[in-house]
């Protein structure tokens, strides 16, 4: 009960000789409504408020479980950098192509579909990379095209807009090397001739705080 309230029904009740008992007991009663009506009001707010931290905390439950099996159904590993999830995602390409493999595609779906459950309208950056073989500048252009080989994949396949999705070589770079200096021909040198997902959402920096892979 407000203060000032308080003081209307002491002040009734000191009164008690000049106000008429059923007049003090219509004032009680009005107050008790406005009192009511107050506390339903907060409870409202309190249980919308919970609602809302149930919600997320239960997006944030499904997104963790989700990752964690992508993690384990494909060996991929996820990191967080700067804000930005990077997915190293086990698609490969043959020595010297930037043909897309049959076999890597089921791991590209599965991508797609996350990134469509939990972070619909993410910009998508695909990395490319090769092995050491050839000159720098060769591998940065083989690089764009498996990027760019990936990015048409999921445009078609994965249903994102042009605008959501970008190509971006990083060649032969050694410091993102799989197992460094690892080349073809051949099967050689396989791990470092790939791809990286990276997603870059202002959202991720916050539901993925607490979240470990």
């Amino acid at each position: 009960m407000s203060l000032g309230a308080l003081a209307m029904v002491v002040g009734l009740a000191g009164c008690a000789a000049k106000v008429k008992q059923e007049d003090f007991n219509s004032e009680v009663a009005k107050l008790r409504q406005e009192m009511q009506a107050g506390d339903q009001a907060v409870a409202s707010r309190l249980d919308s408020t919970n609602q809302a931290v149930a919600q997320q905390n239960a997006r944030l439950d499904a997104l963790e479980q989700e990752l964690q099996a992508f993690r384990g159904e494909y060996t991929v590993s996820i990191e967080r950098v700067r804000g930005m999830l990077k997915f190293n995602v086990p698609v490969h390409f043959d020595f010297a192509s930037s043909e897309l493999r049959e076999g890597d595609r089921p791991v590209l779906d599965r991508f797609a579909t996350v990134v469509a459950e939990y972070y619909p309208g993410a910009l998508v950056t695909v990395e490319g990379f090769t092995d050491p073989s050839g000159s720098a500048a060769y591998n940065l252009q083989l690089g764009r095209r498996r990027a760019q080989a990936v990015q048409e994949y999921l445009a078609t396949a994965g249903g994102f807009g042009a605008d959501r999705l970008r190509a971006v070589s990083y060649g032969e770079v050694r410091n993102r090397q799989v197992v460094p200096g690892a080349k073809g021909p051949g099967e050689q040198g396989i791990e470092n001739r790939r791809v990286a997902l990276v997603i870059d959402h202002a959202a991720i920096a916050t539901d993925v705080a607490a979240l470990t892979f």
